[in-house]
C-alpha cells in the first residue's frame, strides 16, 4: 500500500509520459500490462492492428472484462470488420486515449505487439500526404508479389532496397504513394511524449511452447466456430484471410482446402514465423528496456517517473 501511495505522488507531475510495453505474440503482454497498471494508476491503450475490429476476439487472444481487473482498456472493438483501418487512423485515436488518460492524471500504457502502430506513436511519424486510392489498390491486389515488386522497383529504387519484401499491404501502399509523388520521402518524426519502452522478453523454446499452448486454448475457446461466425455474418473468405493468422488458416479449413490437422500444423508454424520478424523488428530499437519479471517493470517505471 505504501508503494501505491508514494506512486500516487509521483503520478500527479506526469510531464506527458508513456509506458510502451511491447513484446511477440503470447509472451503475455496483457497481463503483465494490467499488473503495472494496477501498480501506477495506469490505464491501457491497445496497440494490436486486428484487435480493433468488433468480433475478431477469440483468434486475436483479446484480453476479456474479467481479466482487466478493472483497469480502463482503450482501443478495442472501435471499427467493424468490414471497414478498412490504417495505421494514420489508429495514431490518431491513440494520442486521443492518451490525451485524455493524462488529463485524468492517470499514467498510459501502449500495449502490443503491432510495430508499425507502436511506431506511429513512439516516434510521433508524420504521415505523407499521398491520399487512398481504392481503384489503384483493388487492381494492385490481384498482382503476383514479384510483380509489385518490379513495379515499386522501377518508381523508387531507393525505397525498394528497404522495404519489407514479403509484405504485400505496405509494397501497395508504397506504390500508391510513390504514383502520387513521384517517390516515397523520407518519414520525419515529432513524438510527442516522452516514453519508457519495456520489452517482454521471452526465451524462444518457451516462446514456443507458449505459443502453442495459447492456440490449443483458442481452439478450446471456438476459434472455428467464431470464424464460421462472421462468415455468416457477411465477412467473405478473401476479407477473413486478409486478417492472417488465426483466421487465415481457420478459413482455409472451413472451405476445405485443409485437413483439420494440418490447418494447425500450419497456422502453428506460422504464428512462430511471426513471432520471429516481431523480434527482428523490435532488435532494432536500441532503446528497449527488455524485462523478464513484472518487478523489473516496477523498478524501470519507478526511475521513469522520478525523473524530470
Amino acid at each position: 500500500m505504501a508503494v501505491r501511495r508514494k506512486n500516487s505522488l509521483l503520478l500527479r507531475n506526469l510531464d506527458r509520459k508513456l509506458v510502451v510495453i511491447l513484446g511477440p505474440t503470447a509472451a503475455g503482454k496483457s497481463q503483465l500490462a494490467v499488473k503495472l497498471a494496477k501498480d501506477f494508476q495506469g490505464e491501457i491503450v491497445s496497440a494490436d492492428s486486428r484487435q480493433i475490429y468488433k468480433g475478431l476476439d477469440i483468434g486475436t487472444g483479446k484480453i476479456r472484462p474479467e481479466e482487466m481487473e478493472g483497469i480502463p482498456h482503450h482501443l478495442l472493438d472501435i471499427v467493424s470488420p468490414k471497414e478498412q483501418f490504417d495505421v494514420v487512423q489508429y495514431q490518431e485515436k491513440a494520442y486521443q486515449a492518451i490525451e485524455s488518460i493524462l488529463q485524468r492524471n492517470h499514467l498510459p500504457f501502449l500495449v502490443g505487439g503491432s510495430p508499425f502502430y507502436l511506431e506511429a506513436v513512439i516516434k510521433g511519424w508524420q504521415f505523407l500526404p499521398a491520399k487512398a486510392d481504392p481503384a489503384l489498390r483493388e487492381k494492385l491486389s490481384s498482382q503476383p508479389l514479384e510483380k509489385l515488386l518490379k513495379v515499386l522497383a522501377d518508381l523508387d529504387p531507393l525505397y525498394f532496397q528497404k522495404v519489407e519484401k514479403t509484405n504485400k499491404r505496405r509494397i501497395i501502399r508504397a506504390i500508391e504513394i510513390a504514383s502520387q509523388l513521384g517517390n516515397i520521402p523520407p518519414r520525419e518524426n515529432h513524438p510527442r511524449f516522452q516514453t519508457l519502452v519495456l520489452g517482454l522478453r521471452i526465451p524462444f523454446p518457451r516462446l514456443k511452447k507458449q505459443i502453442a499452448q495459447r492456440q490449443e486454448k483458442l481452439f478450446r475457446q471456438g476459434m472455428i466456430e467464431e470464424t464460421a461466425k462472421l462468415h455468416r455474418q457477411g465477412l467473405s473468405w478473401k476479407r477473413l484471410e486478409e486478417f492472417g493468422l488465426e483466421y487465415q488458416w481457420v478459413s482455409y479449413y472451413l472451405q476445405g482446402k485443409e485437413t483439420e490437422e494440418e490447418m494447425k500444423k500450419k497456422l502453428q508454424r506460422a504464428v512462430e514465423k511471426f513471432a520471429k520478424r516481431q523480434l527482428t523488428w523490435f532488435k532494432k530499437n536500441p532503446n528497449i528496456h527488455w524485462v523478464q519479471r513484472a518487478s523489473q517493470g516496477q523498478n524501470l517505471i519507478q526511475q521513469f517517473l522520478e525523473k524530470p
